[in-house]
């Protein structure tokens, strides 16, 4: 079985450590974790990758929904896998079910690494408006944006050195009015998308289907 992956650059540390993990040697294609923010273009770069590959059975996609961004899209040359979740955060917590949990607690910003390392961020919009408006304009517009907001969850994956981390997020945090904490998440998930079995957890289109909003929500306890 011949098997690509393709991911979302903001998961690098997370996927690189499960791929070293599992001892995995599937070919991997990032994609810029900037087009998060704009879904079409996600949704049109992913399409373009399925459409050029060729030599290929199926497609890893290490992406969740993401704003429908994955909506519409064909699997042209292959058949295609992706986690049934949202987005990258449900990925990385393990279930929907524990980012519900969690956010139950109190309403949850939550970041990693990727996110602040590649992604146009909240804190990166923050500062750019400190630049151009001033702090205390800023810090005014920030504490709207955020009212439903208690804290920042910092997400503990083990994919890099988190000492060195919180040193900027405890920053964010300050900055942005927010409790600061750390929260554990897990690589099960995105092993099982290497691995298999690609169960109730996981999309399945077949070659030639297109990716309909059907296979995108989740699936209700009982059917």
């Amino acid at each position: 079985m011949r098997i690509l992956i393709i991911a979302c650059r903001t998961i690098a540390d997370e996927l690189n450590m499960a791929i070293e993990e599992i001892s995995c040697k599937y070919p991997i294609l990032w994609i810029d974790s900037g087009l998060h923010v704009r879904h079409d273009q996600l949704r049109k770069r992913i399409q373009e990758e399925l459409d050029h590959i060729s030599n290929v059975d199926q497609v890893l996609l290490a992406f969740g929904f993401c704003g429908n961004s994955l909506l519409g899209v064909t699997a042209t040359n292959a058949s295609i896998i992706f986690p049934r979740v949202d987005d990258c955060i449900t990925l990385i917590l393990g279930s929907a079910e524990t980012r519900k949990a969690v956010s139950n607690e109190a309403g949850t910003y939550f970041l990693t690494k990727g996110w602040l390392d590649y992604e146009t961020n909240i804190w990166a919009e923050y500062q750019e408006t400190v630049k151009r408006s001033g702090k205390e304009k800023a810090d005014r517009i920030y504490k709207m944006m955020l009212k439903h907001y208690k804290r920042l969850g910092v997400i503990q994956t083990g994919a890099y050195d988190l000492e060195e981390f919180l040193e900027r997020t405890q920053k964010v945090a300050a900055d942005l009015n927010l409790i600061h904490e750390v929260i554990p998440g897990t690589l099960r998930y995105m092993k099982k998308l290497l691995t298999g079995p690609w169960d109730e957890e996981f999309v399945v289109i077949k070659q030639g289907e297109k990716i309909e909003l059907s296979h995108i929500q989740p699936i209700k306890k009982g059917e």
